[in-house]
């Protein structure tokens, strides 16, 4: 009887976000505030990937692998925002049913690729760190584009999966997410279909793409701190842990908010600040990743250096050509 109940509503076709409440100043703020992280992130990143592949010093694994991270945060961002955007610029807060669903597919992918990516990543640390004699052998090209490729393939295939599951539900009301984003669990309460095997499937591959992976980082990092407290010179010590301090805080963070977000209890109060920490994993992390690498890290300062002396150079040699054509130009008018 239940079956056939659901059956007679009717089928909605598009959810509408809430977002971030109804309150006309706070949308006045965060208007331009998201518009100049999107900047921003858009520019910090796609200017790492630029620097990664345009300077032969930074052609090493782990700025290969800092370059597929930044290009994954361009897009990563780009999933989320711009509809964000659009809905504080516009008040209109409608999203079609298959466009949530693939809003969800991108966003979900993406951060599954993203644990891959740093656990290659802390993989590569660990390799440099623990083991620096065969770490040219070990971590070449090839096991480099296999980690890089692998990261890419095993998120997007995980949650294509899932999101093909999702597309198969039926939403018959209410159409309200409370979130700024199409998430998984915002979306699946909607379902007034089953919904047991996509959640047991869910929990599965969250596991095998977000569990597993941040528990290889983990484990990396226990044995690169034990390596390094076993370092006998104190400059010895800050010297290796420099090498993987960015990634560190970048890991820290990214998980961090994750497990609060999505493993904690789900409580009145933190189900008001789900939305808080979900800004920090999903906006901020891809905002403040290129400056957390280009802050911390030498190469890439004195890489961005050189570019910057070159486009400064360049500039004052098309002024100085400029202007002796204009001086020519003025002898030849006078005689």
């Amino acid at each position: 009887m239940e079956d056939t109940g659901w059956r007679n509503k009717t089928t909605i076709t598009e959810f509408v976000l809430l977002g971030f409440g109804k309150v006309p100043e706070l949308q006045i703020l965060l208007f331009p505030l998201f518009l100049v992280i999107y900047v921003v992130t858009m520019a910090g990143n796609i200017l790492i990937v630029a620097l990664v592949v345009a300077d032969q010093h930074l052609h090493t694994p782990m700025y290969f692998f800092l370059g597929n991270l930044s290009c994954l945060e361009t897009c990563y961002s780009s999933a989320i925002l711009p509809k964000v955007l659009a809905s504080l610029l516009t008040r209109d807060r409608t999203i079609s049913v298959p466009r949530c669903i693939a809003q969800f597919y991108f966003f979900a992918s993406l951060a599954a690729t993203e644990c891959c990516l740093l656990t290659a990543m802390s993989y590569d640390r660990y390799l440099a760190i623990c083991k620096p004699l065969h770490y040219a052998a070990l971590m070449n090209g090839r096991l480099c584009l296999q980690l890089a490729a692998g990261s890419w393939l095993s998120g997007c295939l995980a949650t294509l999966i899932i999101s093909c599951l999702m597309s198969q539900l039926t939403f018959c009301g209410p159409n309200e997410i409370d979130h700024f984003f199409c998430d998984f669990t915002p979306v699946i309460k909607l379902a007034c279909s089953d919904t047991n095997l996509i959640l047991v499937l869910d929990l599965l591959l969250a596991s095998l793409c977000t569990l597993f992976p941040f528990l290889l980082t983990l484990l990396s990092y226990v044995y690169i701190i034990v390596t390094i407290l076993r370092i006998p010179s104190t400059g010895g010590r800050q010297k290796a842990f420099s090498t993987c301090s960015s990634h560190l805080i970048v890991v820290t963070i990214f998980y961090g908010t994750i497990i609060i977000v999505y493993m904690l209890p789900k409580s009145e109060t933190l189900r008001d600040l789900n939305k808080v920490f979900s800004v920090f994993y999903s906006v901020l992390t891809p905002l403040i990743n290129p400056l957390i690498y280009s802050l911390r890290n030498k190469e890439v300062k004195e890489t961005l250096s050189r570019v910057i002396h070159k486009c400064v150079a360049f500039s004052r040699t098309q002024t100085s050509l400029a202007s002796s054509l204009r001086l020519k130009t003025n002898q030849d008018d006078l005689s």
